[in-house]
């Protein structure tokens, strides 16, 4: 038997003989209290002295019948005080009915009756509730942290409860803000509402707060971004709890308090999805994925993953992200079906044999070259990767007659102002157009950027703070839209029952963010109380960027669907002869290198696109005039 299985039956056997001695005390003292804390005559003595041993085994059976000694008295609390309320009760009754059956009650006064039971709970209860007092005052006798929790609601009430009862809880709480006016004044486990969010900075001054816990689950990212600004204006150490599902399975502990992310800060309300459908329409099925090692390419594999398809097939070309996709999934989902394959999208060969082999029912295309900047230099590769491959992807889906073949697209691709989003808006004519011509729905969805995606700000701006800073940031009026990966794969899935082709669903962004607040709270989130502490560098606008993005042309009409976080893009169409005429001819300009042609042919299928003069323009474009 161990150390702590002995432990453990110690601390029981001293409960057990504890309750025990609290019988005859509680008996006896009843009866001194039915004769006015005077002398009991001897008659009531005798007659109390003879049926104790009653009292005694039949109270203590009760009491093991209810397994009152496995509670935990440092833990103890309402329900533990009911429960000895209920095996006193109990005891009571038996213990008169058994002596009225047996020895007799005649000579025991009536009115000892509800004396030892009030007694009995109270000594059994008051002991149990001092050890819990005696254990947490014990507690901030060393080095403690003073504490305001934000939200005096179940999740709130939770982790207090938690906190006080964490054998390492090294926290002195010292009260709640809630914006609820009723609460302000009330108390949750004698800890007192103290005000609303607003007094925070106040509030950390006058009481010397050093930690603020965020527990509001619920709240959005409005509320969030409220919420922490008060902390920031303190200049306090704030964290938070994690989200709705996990208070729904309990999940809220000590451990579970985390950095607020961001998140927390510019995510949106939890989609809710047609999961019914949507499992419906990739149950058993056969799904490939293009690019399944990039950001949403991977998490749109466990996504589906996770809908039990028949069969996954992902298809990659970069070896690293390909090892680190497959050692997950094969983790993850042991009895899945799982295929992948490190190649190109513009591997033709390659892609039929795929398509041969394995019959997907539906495509996702997620492959693609989407670094603005990188790309801007780029021209050939950006247009072979982005153009040539979606087209030869989208070919030999039609050849093995897939049935849904999605397209992942970016915000990028309207009004574009580099080659990146002028090659996925071809991306986007080319697939809307073959709708037409093929049995394959072919459905485009448009979004912005994905936060913490590879080669976004966000993984730049977290390398340059642990450099020692600073951030640098295009310009201070600069806005975009971002999403969660896991929100965007969502939606796409959503919108992949909604088409039934053609269309280009554009996901609702919600409101464009500055980057510079962006860089501001990441600031914050990495544990500087200043901005300056880091400090941001504007640095201007580089090759192919905008100051703000949008998510549709002004000639694509918005139109709802059954989905409110999904709207409908109204396509524009293309003669379908002169569209492949342009293709074919980009792919030779491809094979000859000719990026002055393909520049111009470019600009021939997407002539929205404007950019300005940089390098590559300098270098190539300006030779001769376009034709």
């Amino acid at each position: 038997m161990n150390q702590k299985r002995i432990k453990r039956w110690v601390n029981r056997l001293a409960v057990v003989v504890y309750d025990t001695a609290m019988i005859p005390l509680a008996w006896f003292m009843a009866y001194w209290l039915r004769f006015n804390l005077g002398h009991i005559p001897d008659p009531p003595y005798l007659r109390a002295l003879a049926v104790l041993p009653w009292v005694v085994l039949l109270q203590m059976s009760i009491y093991a019948l209810f397994n009152q000694y496995r509670g935990v008295w440092r833990f103890a609390s309402l329900s533990d005080l009911t429960r000895v309320i209920k095996v006193v009760s109990v005891g009571t009754t038996v213990i008169g009915a058994v002596l009225f059956l047996g020895p007799g009650v005649q000579g025991i006064p009536r009115s000892v009756w509800p004396l030892y039971a009030v007694l009995l709970i109270a000594f059994w209860g008051a002991s149990r509730f001092v050890c819990r007092w005696f254990w947490e005052s014990k507690k901030t006798l060393g080095e403690t942290k003073k504490v305001l929790i934000v939200g005096a609601g179940k999740a709130g009430e939770l982790l207090l409860r938690e906190l006080l009862h964490h054998p390492e809880n090294q926290y002195e709480l010292l009260g709640f803000v809630d914006d609820d006016p009723i609460k302000k004044g009330r108390e949750v486990h004698g800890i007192r509402v103290m005000g609303q969010c607003q007094d925070i900075p106040k509030l950390v001054s006058e009481q010397g707060i050093e930690l603020v816990l965020i527990a509001i689950p619920s709240a959005n990212s409005a509320g969030m971004r409220r919420i922490v600004s008060f902390c920031e204006q303190s200049g306090v150490t704030f964290r938070t709890l994690p989200g709705l599902n996990a208070l729904a399975s309990g999940k809220v502990s000590a451990s579970s308090i985390r950095q607020v992310s961001l998140e927390d800060l510019l995510g949106r309300d939890q989609v809710e999805l047609d999961w019914e459908r949507i499992h419906q329409h990739l149950c058993n099925k056969k799904v490939l994925i293009t690019g399944g090692g990039g950001s949403i390419g991977s998490e749109l594999c466990r996504q589906v993953a996770e809908l039990k398809p028949k069969e996954l097939i992902v298809v990659d070309h970069s070896e690293h992200n390909f090892y680190l996709l497959e050692q997950e999934i094969l983790q993850k989902y042991p009895d899945l079906n799982f295929k992948a394959y490190l190649c190109s999208v513009t591997d033709r060969t390659m892609i039929r044999t795929i398509m041969q082999t394995h019959q997907p029912e539906i495509v996702f295309h997620a492959a693609a070259y989407k670094h603005v900047p990188i790309l801007q230099q780029q021209l050939r590769s950006a247009v072979y990767n982005n153009v040539i491959g979606t087209k030869i992807v989208a070919e030999e889906a039609v050849q093995e007659n897939v049935e849904i073949f999605v397209l992942i697209s970016t915000d990028k691709a309207v009004n574009p102002s580099n080659i990146m989003g002028a090659t996925k808006r071809v991306a986007e004519i080319f697939c809307q157009n073959l709708n037409a011509e093929a049995s394959t729905r072919f459905i485009t969805v448009r979004f912005g950027n994905v936060l913490g995606s590879a080669g976004s700000v966000v993984p730049l701006f977290q390398r340059q703070i642990a450099a020692g800073g600073p951030i640098t940031v295009t310009h201070p009026e600069t806005t975009r839209f971002f999403m969660t990966i896991p929100e965007a794969s969502q939606l796409i899935l959503q919108a992949s029952v909604l088409g039934q082709g053609g269309e280009i669903f554009v996901l609702d962004m919600g409101e464009p963010v500055k980057i510079r607040y962006l860089a501001e709270q990441l600031i914050y989130l990495s544990g500087f109380t200043q901005v300056e502490d880091i400090g941001i560098e504007y640095i201007g606008l580089r090759s192919g960027e905008k100051i703000h993005e949008t998510l549709f042309h002004e000639q694509e009409e918005l139109l709802p669907t059954a989905h409110s976080k999904i709207q409908l893009a109204q396509s524009r169409q293309w003669d379908w002869v002169s569209l492949n005429a342009i293709l074919k001819e980009m792919i030779q300009c491809c094979e000859s290198q000719d990026e002055h042609r393909a520049y111009a042919l470019l600009m021939q299928l997407v002539p929205e696109c404007h950019m300005e003069s940089d390098y590559y323009f300098d270098r190539v474009v300006a030779k001769e005039p376009v034709a």
